[in-house]
C-alpha cells in the first residue's frame, strides 16, 4: 500500500498537467471570443477602430494574467513532486 505521501505525490502528478490544460484551453476559448467580437465591432463600426482595440487588448492582457497566475500556482505544486 503507498503512503499518504506517495497518495499526495501521485494526486499532484495528475492534476497540474490537467490544471494547466484546462486553464489552457480556458483562455484560447477566451482569447478567440474576445478578439472575434472585436474583429465584429470593428467590421460595423471601423471609425472606432482604436477604441476597440485599446479595450479589445485590456481584456486580453486580463485573460492572460489569469493564465499566467494558473501556471505559477501550478509550478509551485509541481516543486512539490
Amino acid at each position: 500500500m503507498p503512503t499518504g505521501a506517495e497518495q499526495y505525490k501521485a494526486m499532484l502528478g495528475i492534476a497540474i498537467p490537467f490544471m494547466v490544460g484546462v486553464t489552457a484551453f480556458g483562455s484560447a476559448l477566451a482569447l478567440g471570443r474576445a478578439v472575434s467580437a472585436a474583429m465584429d465591432a470593428t467590421a460595423r463600426q471601423p471609425e472606432a477602430a482604436i477604441k476597440i482595440l485599446i479595450n479589445m487588448m485590456a481584456g486580453c492582457v486580463l485573460i492572460e494574467a489569469l493564465t499566467i497566475y494558473a501556471m505559477i500556482v501550478a509550478f509551485s505544486f509541481g516543486g512539490k513532486i
